[in-house]
């Protein structure tokens, strides 16, 4: 009897070692609408293997990401395009380092028109015609009817157009502003709604309208142009094209954190992050429309956590 209590307490620290650590708290998310349903499918996952998680996501658009990440209302801020420079320093002053930038899914800009459009693809300089009173990248006509597009039927000739994009606080709308107006100013009359699902939406009902939305919002009744590139080409939105770069308006997705350099996340934060960064992870990726990481920018977006 006496060796078996003796070989029992040898073997206690190890037993207690082996034991998986119970994850509980809270872990709250803001920002990016393109995003939005990812974190929720991540945050399902992460809470059915952590039940003592309560996983919260807001999904008002990816300004909203770098002011929650900066006042420590949030530990992700979820956001479709790069912080700014005036955001980054805001967090800086504050914490006296940068945020950390995970990359988390592949994504891309993408122009929808209704699927009885017979358009067959789109010149950057017309969609910056279309969208903006400045005309910045270099077109001399504003289209205003789908014959000024080169479309000579008679159903569509005289047919008027109809514009839907996104409102000022996504980053879908800056990088559409960025990289199709060629920095330009958006014109007044350009419907706005809180989320790509809504602009393509829009798109389907409308025979007269385009618009333009994340890659990972596909919809029945919408068609994805193809968009004109500097060599004449004319790539079509999908997996290799946003991949390899030949679509030109391909982005990352980004999770981030407040990271203090030189030390490890809260066990929390870095259990979620891993998750996301797992093939189980980056599978709801696929699930969701977008694009997973390549291999190696797994290992990256793994290594910049330790």
């Amino acid at each position: 009897m006496r060796l078996l209590f003796l070989l029992f307490f040898s073997l206690l620290p190890a037993l207690v070692q082996a034991q998986p650590v119970m994850l509980s708290g809270n872990l709250s998310s803001a920002g990016s609408d393109t995003l939005g349903y990812l974190m929720t499918l991540w945050g399902d996952d992460f809470s059915r293997q952590s039940p003592g998680v309560n996983v919260q996501v807001q999904a008002s658009g990816s300004s909203t990401a770098p002011t929650a990440l900066t006042a420590g209302s949030v530990q992700l801020g979820a956001m479709s395009r790069p912080m700014q420079a005036d955001e980054r320093q805001a967090f800086e002053a504050r914490y006296g380092y940068h945020p950390l930038a995970v990359p988390v899914a592949m994504d891309a800009l993408v122009v929808v028109v209704n699927q009885r459009n017979p358009l067959t693809s789109i010149d950057p300089r017309q969609l910056d015609a279309l969208f903006s009173v400045t005309r910045l990248c270099g077109a001399n006509q504003v289209p205003e009817r789908w014959g000024d597009l080169g479309l000579h039927q008679a159903e569509w000739q005289q047919r008027s157009i109809q514009r839907y994009g996104r409102n000022s606080a996504s980053s879908t709308w800056g990088f559409f502003k960025q990289q199709a107006l060629c920095q330009g100013d958006f014109r007044n009359d350009v419907a706005e709604f809180p989320g790509s699902a809504a602009v393509v939406q829009a798109v389907a009902g409308d025979p007269r309208s385009i618009g333009y939305a994340s890659f990972g919002f596909h919809l029945s009744g919408v068609k994805l142009l193809p968009v004109i590139t500097k060599r004449g080409e004319a790539v079509a939105p999908d997996p290799e094209s946003i991949r390899s770069g030949r679509y030109p308006w391909a982005r990352p997705l980004y999770l981030y954190v407040n990271k203090v350099p030189g030390k490890p996340l809260p066990p929390l934060l870095a259990a979620f992050l891993e998750q996301v960064l797992s093939s189980a992870g980056q599978q709801r990726v696929i699930e969701a429309g977008y694009l997973p990481l390549s291999e190696t920018q797994m290992n990256l977006a793994r290594a910049s956590l330790r």
